[in-house]
This record gives C-alpha cells, sequence and structure tokens, in this order.
C-alpha cells in the first residue's frame, strides 16, 4: 500500500478538511441571528443550516480516519506507531458525536446530551493535537519524510499550547479564540494530507 494508495487516501482527506472548513465559514455568514466572536462553534450545529455543519463535521470524522490509515502506511516499518493513528480515529469518532449530540443552550437545564456533546468535542480536540505531534514526531524514523518533522511538529505543538490557553483564559471572546484554533488545526491536517497526496520528496507547488 505505501507509496501507491497514500495519494488517494491524501486527495480524500483533504477534500473533508475543505467541507468542514467551508460549511462552518458559510454557516458564520448564514447565521446572522450568532455573534460569531462570542459563540462557539457548537451553536451552529442546531438550527438553521444545522444538518449542513454536521456533514461537514461527519467530513472531517472521514479525513482524519484517512490520515490515521494514510500516516501509519506512509511511514517505513521502523517509522510507524499505532498510536497516533489510533488517537486519529478517536478524535474523527469523537467529532461526529459531537456532531450528533446538540450543545446545551444558555438559558436551558443543562441535558444529558449537551453532557455527552462537550466531553466529546474535548477529546476531539484532545485527541487530534495529541495525534498531531506524535504523527510527526514519528517523521524523524523515515529518511524520506525526516526533513518535514520539524515543521510538522512545531505547527502541531503550537495547536496543542493553543487549545490550553483557550480552554483555561475563559476571559478570551468563545467563539473567536475557538474559531481561531479550528482554522490552525484544519490548516496543519490540510498540510498532512496534501503531503499523503503529493509525497515526501515532492516541492511541486499545489
Amino acid at each position: 500500500m505505501q507509496g501507491s494508495k497514500t495519494p488517494h487516501l491524501g486527495t480524500i482527506a483533504m477534500t473533508g478538511i475543505a467541507a468542514f472548513v467551508l460549511t462552518s465559514l458559510f454557516a458564520q455568514f448564514l447565521r446572522s441571528d450568532l455573534n460569531w466572536a462570542r459563540v462557539p462553534n457548537s451553536f451552529y450545529l442546531i438550527g438553521p443550516y444545522g444538518e449542513m455543519v454536521q456533514a461537514g463535521y461527519v467530513a472531517m470524522s472521514v479525513a482524519l480516519i484517512l490520515l490515521a490509515v494514510g500516516g501509519y502506511v506512509a511511514l517505513s516499518a521502523p517509522a510507524r506507531s499505532a498510536a497516533p493513528a489510533l488517537l486519529f480515529v478517536a478524535g474523527g469518532a469523537a467529532l461526529t458525536v459531537t456532531a450528533m449530540a446538540h450543545t446545551d443552550v444558555m438559558g436551558r437545564p443543562p441535558t444529558l446530551q449537551g453532557y455527552v456533546h462537550g466531553i466529546a468535542a474535548q477529546t476531539a480536540f484532545l485527541s487530534t493535537t495529541v495525534a498531531m505531534m506524535l504523527q510527526a514526531w514519528r517523521l524523524r524514523g523515515d529518511p524520506n519524510w525526516r526533513r518535514w518533522f520539524k515543521p510538522a511538529f512545531s505547527y502541531a505543538a503550537v495547536c496543542f499550547l493553543l487549545m490550553w490557553v483557550q480552554a483555561f483564559w475563559r476571559e478570551l471572546p468563545r467563539g473567536a479564540s475557538q474559531k481561531l484554533l479550528i482554522v490552525l488545526i484544519a490548516g496543519w491536517l490540510m498540510l498532512a494530507a496534501y503531503r499523503l497526496y503529493r509525497g515526501p520528496d515532492s516541492m511541486r507547488p499545489l
């Protein structure tokens, strides 16, 4: 599979990531009733256009699973690790649960569904950012991918750090800070999918 299927996995993963980003972006403009800077992305999953945003979340879930497979098979045997692959799969599964379980709405009593949504969203963020760092770390062991280790790991580490800043710095605008983090994570994932598509040694532009 190595060297033959990974370009296809990268292509489909890029499509899924793009679908997630575009549906989430469109929702920011279509939902004029929501303040994008204050409202987290979860609120766009319910109400008008919620099904569109849910579809984007599911597309990203599929992309994460494809990156799990592609990231594993693209590396040479000594560099492979099941840990990042399993974490990407966990992140993808958690993201689907996040999309399907509605968040709690302010002014209403908390619900079990809202609790599940919150846990799933936190799991998706944590699993995916840790998987990004671990996957980047494994690049050191493959001579074909080694030169991508530093930029990939540094970028992933920034996302991991910002995730904790966003979680604990409560004074930040919840919507804007969360969406910035999502954009950065999606950017790393898109670059990873692009590298699967092009291969480790290709320097051709998009």
